[in-house]
C-alpha cells in the first residue's frame, strides 16, 4: 500500500497514520500554496476526502 495526498508534489507514505501526521504538520503550507482541499489516496483508491484545508469558521 502506498498512501499519498492528491496534490502535485505529495510525498508517499507506507501507512495512513504517517500520511495524516504529515498533513497535520503541513496543511497551512499547502493552503498558502493555493491548495484548498485534499483527498487521501491508497494507490488510486480514495480513502477519504475531499477535505477542506480552510479552518472552520
Amino acid at each position: 500500500m502506498t498512501y499519498r495526498w492528491d496534490h502535485d508534489g505529495s510525498p508517499t507514505f507506507t501507512d495512513q497514520t504517517a500520511a495524516e501526521e504529515w498533513l497535520s504538520a503541513n496543511w497551512r503550507h499547502l493552503l498558502d500554496a493555493g491548495v484548498d482541499e485534499v483527498t487521501l489516496l491508497d494507490g488510486d483508491e480514495v480513502v477519504y476526502g475531499p477535505m477542506s484545508l480552510h479552518p472552520a469558521d
